[in-house]
C-alpha cells in the first residue's frame, strides 16, 4: 500500500490554514505539495475533524480489505464452476 507523507492531523492543519485565509499557492510551497493536492484534500477532508478523518481512513481500509476478500471468493467460485463443467 502507498505510504502517506502527511498524517490526518497534518492534512487537517493545512486545510485549517487555508480556511483561515492563507493562499493555496503559498500553502503548497510551504508544505511541499502541489496546489492540486491541497484541492484534493479539500474535496476529501473539507469540514472534517481529525477524529473523523481517522475514522474515514479506517473505513476505507476495511472496505478495501472486504473488496479483496470478495474478489478472491468470486475467483474461487468461478474456478470451481469451470472445474465442475469440465467433469460433466
Amino acid at each position: 500500500m502507498k505510504r502517506l507523507r502527511f498524517t490526518e492531523e497534518q492534512t487537517i492543519g493545512v486545510l485549517k490554514e487555508a480556511e483561515a485565509g492563507a493562499k493555496t499557492g503559498e500553502l503548497a510551497r510551504r508544505h511541499g505539495v502541489s496546489e492540486a493536492t491541497i484541492y484534493n484534500w479539500k474535496a476529501k477532508y473539507g469540514g472534517l475533524e481529525v477524529s473523523e478523518a481517522k475514522r474515514l481512513r479506517a473505513l476505507e481500509d476495511e472496505n478495501a480489505k472486504l473488496k479483496r476478500l470478495l474478489a478472491e471468493t468470486m475467483l474461487d467460485n468461478a474456478g470451481l464452476k469451470d472445474l465442475l463443467a469440465k467433469n460433466w
